[in-house]
């Protein structure tokens, strides 16, 4: 019978697994964890984790564990638009930059080998590529999974998005399983390796021109996320691309990449130098003729205290300007009063108490995207956009910016890109609820109707526990109730009892 283990040792444990594997658990597993913690440990679970701190790197111990705790459900062509996009856009464009030469690709995380043989097999297919066009490494931490992987041999279902004409090019039938071909396997190359640890002959400078990344950084701490991408992009060559999986972002980890959006989803383009410009967004479907929803200005007192919060953050960077000695003291603008003048459509009065901010805040990022959202909503789109512009070319992740770009396109009727940049704000931000809104409100006038009442139903949810300041800042004058009843309204527009 397992000892149940204390709250203390697990959350040792916890901190050991992130040092070791870099791999991060939140609250809500540590019942997980602490059922890992009990097999592994036995009757003395503190010793078992000094011997844990102290084990090295490449240990048994350490495979036995990062077998118990990684995720390892995968197969073939999962994310079929990632791989269209990894066929249709990387692999031609780094075929060109390597003059001809094998595309290098490394496979991070590539648990049981389905990713890496779909891009071998990918490569195959886009374009007749012959097998010396991809040169594919895949890692894992995970020794069980790589033997796996080694073997090549797969269930049904596993092969489940597999076509049968595929399936019967590139698997032959081994009893109950399906053989792949060999000289598929023969293109994937593949190691035990740990993505979270120090290694300088995986991360030599220039070794791979696409990267696949794939639900491995949600595993790890904000600090072991940011040094992981630190070492891919001193890995890759200029141009490279980087496929994350679709819960992932670069928001907060690096500034080298571009933003990229085709074939309906999301990936990034290493930047040939830091000041590239950025490229331009992608549009979406054709746009629709109808007046876009312009949000009432309801009365609401109650958001006073939502104001506060909001200011908060410039606010500080007003009272902290240091003074000469000698100097009178500077008035500090009131900017409580800023963001509530633009809770009240008072859009002169916030843009007046915006510019009074010391010079030296005036190109702060959230500075700039207070002043974009007053300039938006006072009608002043091509101000308004020049600042997102501007604050784009600094930080292309900048989930507001794209938000606010996207509510100046809609206003001058170009929805196809309004759509793009909403889209782009909700893949930087999964729990941004304004621009989910907005995507289904859209979906729906262009008689998208199943898409519009996922991401409707998805807002109505998020609209809940959106946070007050950001409601005020983008809400455009709505309230929580107000944008609720907003959403319901679409829902029921299109046959949704919510």
């Amino acid at each position: 019978m397992n000892i149940e283990p204390s709250s203390p040792l697990v959350a040792q444990f916890r901190d050991l697994i992130a040092d070791r594997l870099g791999l991060q658990f939140d609250e809500t597993k540590l019942g997980n964890l602490a059922r890992v913690l009990s097999r592994h440990g036995g009757k003395d679970m503190p010793a078992y984790l000094a011997m844990l701190a102290a084990e090295p790197e490449r240990s048994e111990v350490l495979h036995r564990l990062a077998v118990d705790l990684t995720v390892t459900e995968t197969y073939f062509y999962r994310n079929f638009e990632q791989i269209q996009a990894f066929a249709e856009v990387a692999m031609p464009a780094c075929l060109l930059a390597r003059g001809g030469l094998p595309v290098r690709v490394l496979s991070a995380g590539c648990a049981s080998g389905e990713e890496p043989y779909t891009l071998a097999i990918a490569a195959r297919e886009a374009a007749g590529l012959g097998p010396g066009s991809v040169w594919i490494r895949a890692i894992d931490a995970n020794p069980a999974m790589l033997a796996k992987a080694g073997s090549a041999r797969y269930s049904a279902w596993s092969l489940r998005e597999v076509n049968p004409a595929m399936r019967e090019r590139w698997f032959a039938r081994d009893g109950e399983l399906y053989a792949l071909n060999d000289g598929v396997r023969r293109s994937v190359r593949f190691e035990q390796r740990n993505l979270a640890q120090e290694d300088a002959e995986l991360w030599a400078p220039d070794s791979y021109d696409i990267v696949f990344c794939r639900n491995v950084l949600m595993y790890f701490s904000p600090e072991q996320a940011q040094a992981a991408v630190a070492r891919i992009v001193g890995a890759m060559a200029p141009g490279g691309y980087l496929f994350l999986g679709h819960a992932e972002t670069l928001r907060g980890l690096s500034n080298d990449f571009h933003l990229c959006h085709t074939h309906a989803t999301f990936y990034y383009r290493r930047k040939l130098q830091a000041d590239e410009p950025a490229p331009a967004m992608q549009a979406g479907p054709p746009a629709w003729t109808e007046e876009p929803f312009r949000p009432l200005l309801p009365n609401d007192p109650a958001w006073v205290d939502a104001i506060a919060r909001a200011a908060q953050r410039i606010d500080t960077l007003a009272v902290k300007v240091p003074q000469a000695a000698g100097d009178p003291a500077e008035a500090q603008p009131d900017l409580h009063h800023a963001l509530s003048c633009l809770h009240k459509e008072q859009f002169e009065q916030s843009l007046a108490l915006i510019e009074k901010l010391p010079q030296q805040y005036a190109d702060d990022p959230d500075v700039l995207l207070l002043k974009a959202v007053s300039l938006s909503q006072s009608g002043a789109l091509s101000a308004a956009g020049h600042i997102c512009h501007a604050l784009l070319a600094r930080d292309e992740l900048n989930a507001g910016a794209h938000y606010v770009l996207a509510l100046c396109h809609e206003e001058d009727g170009d929805n196809s890109a309004a759509l793009a940049h909403y889209r782009s704000a909700v893949y930087l931000d999964s729990s941004f609820a304004l621009a989910r809104l907005h995507i289904g409100v859209l979906e729906r006038r262009m008689a998208e109707l199943e898409a519009a009442r996922r991401d409707l139903a998805q807002a109505l949810i998020l609209l809940q526990h959106e946070e007050p300041s950001r409601l005020l800042l983008f809400g455009g004058g709505f309230p929580r109730s107000a944008l609720i009843d907003l959403c319901r309204a679409e829902l029921a527009a299109l046959g949704v009892s919510p």
